[in-house]
């Protein structure tokens, strides 16, 4: 247990360690597990066809905070099907979201999340989002998980050349021991052609 104390050497507040050597109401805020889950929305206001793409998500219950970009050390993958069963209505819900909403007739929009996980468990890995106009759902997925690999392999000091393609970095990333795993979600639709808002949505959903 660590004691902090004002100026004068009084006793001022008490700060409680866990296991972790961090104090202990930090470890309640580090989420255990994510799940990823994506889904899109089409309706004549903006805001409802967001609301519907939440719905698509299966994450409409929840009051959500979206968050940066760090994936947690020790954090598991679990499945959508499992994660939403631990979502209580109402409950201020943590996530990392990426989102793109158009109501242009048939203009294609996409919403990516990516993720790269290091081989060793103690570290942290990375989430990234991207959102754009006029991309493929394979074009958007790649380049969030591009993004992802980057931030991770940079923070590992692996050498990469930006300039490359994914695909030919892919292959590099692979090959390293230090990185276990990158993937994506990804969520892509075209504009409604009557001019109705749509709205995708990809997330990466903490379970504390």
């Amino acid at each position: 247990m660590a004691i902090a104390n004002d100026n004068n050497g009084k006793e001022k507040s008490k700060i409680v360690l866990g296991e972790s050597g961090f104090p202990r109401m930090h470890e309640l805020f580090v989420p255990k597990a994510i799940f990823f889950t994506n889904g899109v929305g089409v309706h004549k206001d903006r805001l409802s066809s967001f609301e519907l793409a939440l719905r698509g998500a299966g994450i409409e219950k929840a009051n959500l905070v979206t968050v940066s970009s760090i994936f947690p050390p020790h954090c598991r993958e679990m499945s959508r099907k499992e994660g939403e069963k631990l979502i209580m209505p109402g409950q201020i819900v943590h996530c990392v979201m990426a989102r793109q909403d158009t109501n242009e007739p048939n203009r294609l929009i996409a919403a990516a999340i990516g993720l790269a996980r290091p081989a060793d468990k103690d570290r942290y890995g990375y989430l990234s989002e991207h959102h754009s106009y006029g991309e493929t759902a394979k074009k958007a997925g790649d380049y969030a998980e591009d993004l992802a690999a980057t931030m991770l392999a940079t923070t590992l000091g692996i050498d990469i050349d930006a300039e490359k393609a994914w695909s030919e970095r892919e292959q590099v990333f692979r090959l390293e021991k230090t990185i276990l795993k990158t993937r994506n979600i990804v969520q892509s639709a075209e504009g409604h052609p009557k001019g109705l808002w749509s709205t995708v949505i990809a997330c990466g959903v903490f379970i504390f």
